[in-house]
């Protein structure tokens, strides 16, 4: 048995500013990681850190009163009596009533009077992290009177890798320190109402395609080293640790040829040991591949059910010896802990009560919308679309007479099936949206031709309480202004009425669980475009997109006076697109990813992996880019692109000036807490937290309509990226109006990961500043000498 890893024993105070030990941007050789996932065992204990100290105190006396059976049936899923997507059975003789866990991050779905959030990406467009938090309270609060104790989600793995990732919309932004601080806004919002957070998908989950065996192929496996492990993908599953998340979920994929849920370095060695997590593992479903390996490697919980791993032959596996009961006792006392820590044994519903297994058979009616988030839904949608080009002031539009509108994702949904769980939640098929038109040129999953597109697909899509498509919110507009409007949703090439004042044409980009994207553009859609520009002045381009959009045909074409990322936007898809065109909402969303004019400008990372040549059975993604994905690939490679991450447009100006940046405690040597300590708390070593910058800048609206802008503050760390985000804020001004933004930076946010020391390790050098309203538009800048 291999015993935990341990650091090398190296002086913390003259390891502290010690560089990273290579010169080279990737360890392809790293012998901690990459390649081949090293043993951790045994799988530890938690101990009630932090908080959860009372929670534990409680579970251990509960598990005490268990057999060895009733433990055993804590650990997988049940009989399913109810429509929730996995289900723990009940133990009626300490009142223990059981659990429910739901799909997904992004609403409640397969059920009725729940609503459609802004999907994550959404939330990533609009940087704003007091509407995140308020969003995931709406959303939880849903959740809860269904019945529901743990909400599968956020995303934050995927972290967008792969631009064609089917899953990417899911998740908050293609940057950890977004995705991560977002995250951690959410699940502190979801489980202050009771529910628990399942943060998935841990770990290194960046592609559909082989994410699962098939036949004699196995699931791919993401070949990652250790730097990049910590510096990327284990970073917004650090913030969610540390922000409490009560669950993690495992992955299908394979971490360095071990299967995510078998994988012991990365449960046992970095959730459980590293981060300090304090909640249980649940699988991904069907996600489990072996039995006892899995129980020792650290999975506490398998969904949908135990299968043929699990239940009867875990507990033979304990009986025979090669199981400790103590792995058991750990696994029960963790998902028990978890319950006591978010109340459920006080006040919750009863588990699934509003969860029908056939919504199409007489049920009782549970309502979880709440008319208080109306104001929620309505501003995350608004502030997820991202306005990227208005030309010579086309947006908003000035009292327009006759406006034009074309494209399929204009238009309803053409329906709405209850017994498929409802519009655009297909499971992990294309579902009803393998509908699109047999006369098109593009390949049949390019786009959702039925209907605004208001989620993704798969187990991440919500379910609308109702639709406000563009059609019927510019149709109330027309009715409210006594203007006219036109509209053709199905033709290519749609006649135009001359006399238009601006012709919208809304077209969308389709993704969804369980297959990757065929590409990043379709001909239908440009070809589109481009007809209507070519016979209107005024044309404004709409894309309702669950990933990446390459515009690069048609954006540059003289009458495309103004285009929007609308994104995932939820149930008020319509209604905010409305209020942005006509300049009742200021647009204040930003880029939560880069959009390159062309595929080539991925350098690789443009689409899945598949496998071949010796790895025809067993495919091999290698993470060989190191951290530098989107903006950090594209300033390492000099690849200006189309629209940089953190860009975004409004209808007013911004300035930024007066920025300074100071060291806490006067600087090297006066800042004890800036060293290194052994205190671990539920998200890593307690001094990571500590802040020791802070930078301070001022944001003057200087135009003449009141609106937002986000600050954002990039840190080029020694030895790492030339600029990585490390802080933001999101200011709401009036004309004229002038405010302060105050960034405090961690010691993780000034660290990078040595991987010969085991630790976040600051290092010696100056570390350059950077303010503005973008990745590539920093007008500010100073430095931070240590």
């Amino acid at each position: 048995m291999v015993l935990l890893t341990t650091r090398v024993a190296i002086g913390f105070a003259a390891a502290l500013f010690t560089p990273f030990a290579c010169a080279q941007d990737v360890i392809t050789s790293d012998t901690h990681f990459y390649g081949q996932s090293p043993p951790v065992y045994p799988s530890p204990n938690a101990t009630g850190l932090g908080n959860w100290a009372d929670a534990y105190s409680k579970a251990k006396t509960f598990v005490s009163q268990l057999s060895l059976e009733e433990k055993v049936n804590l650990t997988a899923g049940g009989p399913e009596t109810n429509g929730c997507s996995g289900s723990i059975p009940a133990i009626p003789r300490l009142n223990f009533p059981g659990m429910c866990l739901s799909d997904a991050g992004n609403g409640l779905r397969s059920t009725d009077f729940v609503s459609s959030w802004p999907s994550g990406m959404s939330v990533g467009a609009s940087w704003n992290i007091d509407l995140a938090k308020s969003r995931a309270v709406g959303m939880a609060s849903e959740f809860r009177v269904k019945g529901v104790n743990v909400a599968l989600g956020p995303v934050v793995g995927p972290l967008g890798r792969i631009a064609v990732g089917g899953r990417n919309w899911e998740g908050f932004s293609n940057d950890p320190y977004l995705c991560g601080s977002l995250a951690a806004e959410t699940v502190t919002g979801i489980q202050s109402t009771g529910v628990i957070t399942s943060t998935k998908h841990f770990i290194a989950n960046e592609q559909e395609t082989n994410r699962n065996p098939s036949g004699n192929v196995s699931a791919v496996s993401s070949n990652i080293d250790d730097k990049t492990m910590h510096e990327l993908c284990l970073w917004p599953f650090q913030d969610a640790v540390h922000a409490g998340s009560g669950n993690i979920m495992c992955s299908y994929n394979r971490i360095n040829n071990s299967y995510g849920c078998d994988n012991s370095k990365t449960l046992n060695g970095l959730l459980k040991t590293e981060l300090g997590f304090q909640g249980f593992v649940v699988s991904d479903w069907g996600a489990q591949h072996a039995g006892v390996a899995s129980a020792q490697a650290g999975l506490d919980m398998a969904m949908p059910g135990p299968g043929s791993f699990w239940g009867s032959n875990l507990t033979m596996a304990v009986n025979n010896g090669s199981v400790p009961e103590s792995r058991i006792d750990d696994m029960a006392t963790r998902i028990i802990a978890t319950w006591y820590q978010f109340g459920q044994d006080k006040t919750f519903t009863s588990p699934g009560i509003g969860v029908p297994k056939n919504l199409a058979q007489p049920h009782d009616t549970v309502v979880g919308t709440n008319s208080s988030y109306k104001k929620t839904l309505f501003d995350g949608a608004v502030e997820g679309h991202v306005l990227v080009k208005n030309q010579n002031g086309a947006l908003p539009l000035k009292s327009p007479k006759l406006i034009s509108l074309f494209g399929y994702s204009a238009k309803a949904p053409d329906n709405f099936d209850v017994n498929n769980g409802g519009w655009n939640n297909g499971g992990s098929s294309l579902g009803p949206q393998d509908t699109v038109t047999a006369n098109r040129t593009t390949t049949h999953s390019q786009i959702a031709s039925n209907g605004t597109l208001i989620s993704g697909g798969g187990s991440g899509a919500n379910q609308p309480a109702y639709i406000s498509s563009p059609f019927e919110a510019l149709s109330q507009r027309a009715y409210d202004d006594g203007s006219a409007l036109l509209w053709d949703f199905h033709s290519s090439a749609p006649n135009v009425d001359p006399t238009s004042d601006a012709c919208v044409v809304v077209g969308n980009a389709w993704a969804t669980e369980g297959a990757d994207r065929p590409g990043l553009r379709d001909d239908f859609t440009d070809g589109l475009v481009l007809g209507v520009a070519a016979r209107c002045a005024k044309t404004v381009v709409v894309l309702h997109n669950a990933g990446v959009r390459l515009v690069d045909r048609f954006v540059d074409h003289p009458n495309v006076s103004a285009l929007i990322f609308a994104h995932t936007p939820g149930q008020d898809a319509g209604r905010a697109l409305v209020a942005l065109l006509y300049g009742d909402a200021n647009p204040s969303g930003k880029m939560p990813y880069s959009v390159p004019r062309n595929e080539t400008d991925y350098g690789g990372l443009q689409n899945a992996t598949l496998p071949e040549g010796v790895y025809e059975y067993y495919p091999q993604s290698e993470f060989g880019e190191g951290v530098y994905i989107d903006y950090r690939g594209f300033d390492k490679r000099n690849v200006t692109p189309r629209y940089e991450f953190g860009f975004g447009l409004s209808y007013t100006t911004f300035t930024f000036g007066n920025v300074a940046a100071v060291l806490a405690g006067g600087g090297c040597g006066k800042a004890p807490y800036m060293y290194p300590t052994e205190e671990v708390v539920p998200g890593g070593r307690a001094d990571l937290w500590n802040v020791v910058a802070t930078v301070t800048a001022e944001v003057t609206n200087a135009g003449d309509v009141a609106g937002a802008e986000v600050a954002q503050l990039y840190v080029g760390v020694p030895g790492g990226p030339v600029r990585q985000l490390r802080g933001f804020e999101k200011v709401f001004l009036q004309p004229g109006e002038k405010r302060e933004v105050s960034f405090g930076l961690t010691r993780r946010d000034l660290s990078t990961w040595d991987v010969v020391a085991q630790e976040w390790l600051l290092q010696r050098g100056t570390y350059r500043v950077y303010v503005g309203a973008s990745s590539r538009d920093l007008p500010l800048t100073t430095s931070l000498k240590i």
